[in-house]
């Protein structure tokens, strides 16, 4: 039980929960924000609060020695730092652009990359990276950047999935769906919009907020439920929306494909 956690984005929402969850069931736990301060609702020797800024490499691979030196070990690792860009791909300037990728996906690399020379030494351990059921469907009008980053944390999760498992490490990434926390309120980078479907969206996710149907407590107790397991899944969706739309995104791939499939095979020498 006494496993040693890696949680990036812990001082809200998702990361903040799983924080109060673990300790409570008897793990040791290193959390990681941008200001340190923000993390003194927990204490106690199984806690070890850090300062860190994901996209600055050194920061990240320093927080990373100080666990291994406190706790002599890493388990467990969880990518949970993000937030959510919104606006229409034409309207979302570079500089936005590319600091939603630069916190949701490069700083989620770094970490990748100082913890897994640790892993592979002890040949055992588990990343696990939140992405969100918005990583395998895109069609959400201002959401395009958001998404995409979160498409490319699937992506590389399954890639980074067959790579380690030589060494015993596993890979599993996270799809939530609309959980009631602040990602729709004060956690999202709005652009203001000339487009009518994607002010309608903008609203539409508004008005969701405070009403969204899943439980973070419960998404949180499933992810460590999750963690347990000797053969945890590749993608692990959470949330009974999550569970509906992605099927439905699968049987539209499917038809399609068999739509177009004369077409499509019709390419080989």
């Amino acid at each position: 039980m006494n496993k040693v956690w890696f949680v990036t984005g812990a001082s809200k929402g998702f990361g903040r929960i799983l924080v109060k969850q673990l300790l409570a069931q008897g793990y040791r736990v290193a959390a990681t924000s941008r200001d340190v301060a923000s993390l003194t609702e927990f204490s106690g020797n199984d806690f070890l609060p850090l300062t860190v800024s994901l996209t600055d490499e050194a920061s990240v691979k320093a927080a990373i020695d100080k666990t291994i030196s406190k706790f002599g070990k890493i388990d467990v690792v969880v990518n949970n730092a993000g937030y959510g860009q919104v606006g229409a791909l034409e309207e979302v300037s570079d500089k936005d652009a590319r600091e939603n990728y630069n916190v949701n996906v490069f700083g989620l690399l770094n970490v990748i990359r100082q913890v897994m020379p640790h892993l592979r030494e002890q040949r055992s351990g588990h990343i696990i990276n939140i992405a969100s059921v918005g990583g395998m469907l895109g069609g959400f009008p201002g959401w395009a950047i958001y998404c995409s980053t979160k498409f490319a944390v699937v992506g590389l999760t399954e890639g980074l999935r067959e790579e380690i498992k030589e060494f015993g490490v596993k890979a599993t990434v996270v799809l939530p769906g609309y959980f009631r926390t602040s990602f729709l309120g004060t956690d999202l980078s709005v652009t203001e919009s000339k487009y009518q479907s994607v002010k309608d969206s903008i609203q539409w996710h508004a008005d969701l907020d405070g009403k969204q149907p899943g439980d973070p407590e419960k998404g949180v107790a499933a992810i460590i439920e999750m963690s347990k397991s000797d053969n945890p899944p590749l993608n692990f969706l959470i949330g009974k929306d999550a569970t509906e739309l992605v099927p439905q995104k699968l049987k539209s791939i499917e038809a399609e494909i068999e739509e177009w499939r004369a077409v499509s095979a019709n390419t080989i020498f």
